[in-house]
């Protein structure tokens, strides 16, 4: 297992290349003046532009400044965003943790919910119940998270505190503080449900679908033949495998939230680092852009290792390294 995961580590090497030079390069070649991003638009003198350029490598050439790029990120730095004159190491730094309780948050859900869905499903199957979780499942996939978010923003934030005469309502946006009426996790509430949405149906499909193809193995029939309960059946031998891809997708949608959700976090003015590029983006803020996208890169490469390695412990029949691959 330790070479498969050397393996893996190493392969993080070129995607990190490739992913930084794609970066770079669109950052040289779209239309604008990097100088003029950095100071306005306010007339500056041939010195004074000249020393701009200097302070940010931009007198040198495409490839002295990609290598000068990436020696800075393999020590952390990310750059100084131009807009705010700010470290953008240190602005993430200040964003992320509220993304990454917006993911765990609605992984949860999606793990809760999902599974147990999925599981209902197919026991059920052809019940009031599976019909239930097809149809509703079907509906979440179909509905677009933005429409979903202001959906719930309406209900939850207006007509409910309208019907209840403004003493039962929600939180529609922000992220809570000392000041707020609300304790700081009602806050997550609404942006991990809408964001959870989609991920969770598809969750409960795969899981309904793993789950019927496996109670159809030879080794499930071996084991009700030994005189096993359906539950024993269900719990000991089918759930733990039907659990490989469910695993899979909730491992590679873990890294997907962690990396920021731009949609969900722009509706409910949510502070994560989704916003912040969003954000960056309009104001062409092209360090903060990078330095996000690269974070991204580098939490959704971690999250696959930590989901490929997980299949050993799931699945004993699935080793790693030599001719067992």
């Amino acid at each position: 297992m330790l070479k498969y995961i050397a393996r893996r580590v190493l392969q993080v090497i070129p995607v990190f290349i490739g992913v930084t030079l794609v970066l770079f390069l669109l950052q040289a070649v779209i239309p604008g003046d990097p100088v003029k991003m950095i100071t306005g638009e306010r007339a500056m003198s041939p010195a004074l532009r000249l020393q701009i350029m200097k302070a940010n490598n931009l007198d040198k050439p495409i490839p002295v400044q990609y290598v000068i790029y990436v020696n800075k990120l393999l020590h952390g730095d990310l750059g100084t965003s131009y807009q705010r004159g700010r470290a953008v190491r240190d602005m993430l730094g200040e964003k992320y943790p509220y993304t990454v309780k917006l993911a765990f948050a609605a992984i949860i859900i999606e793990i809760i919910v999902g599974i147990a869905a999925g599981i209902i499903s197919a026991v059920k199957r052809y019940s009031f119940l599976d019909v239930l979780v097809t149809l509703s499942t079907s509906v979440l996939v179909s509905v677009p998270v933005f429409w979903l978010g202001m959906l719930l923003q309406v209900f939850f934030g207006i007509l409910l505190k309208q019907w209840s005469g403004g003493q039962i309502y929600m939180p529609i946006s922000g992220a809570g503080g000392l000041s707020t009426d609300f304790p700081d996790w009602v806050y997550l509430v609404l942006p991990a449900i809408t964001l959870a949405s989609v991920s969770t149906a598809y969750a409960a499909r795969i899981m309904r679908s793993q789950l019927l193809e496996i109670m159809g193995a030879d080794y499930i029939r071996t084991a009700r033949a030994k005189g096993l309960t359906s539950q024993a059946v269900i719990w000991r031998h089918a759930l733990k495998n039907a659990l490989i891809p469910v695993v899979t997708f909730i491992g590679l949608d873990l890294g997907a939230m962690l990396s920021g959700a731009i949609l969900t976090e722009t509706v409910y003015n949510y502070p994560g680092i989704g916003l912040e590029i969003y954000l960056a983006i309009g104001r062409r803020d092209w360090p903060v852009v990078m330095g996000g996208v690269v974070l991204v890169v580098v939490v959704v490469m971690v999250i696959n290792l930590i989901v490929d390695v997980s299949y050993a412990f799931l699945d004993p029949r699935i080793r790693y390294g030599g001719a067992a691959e």
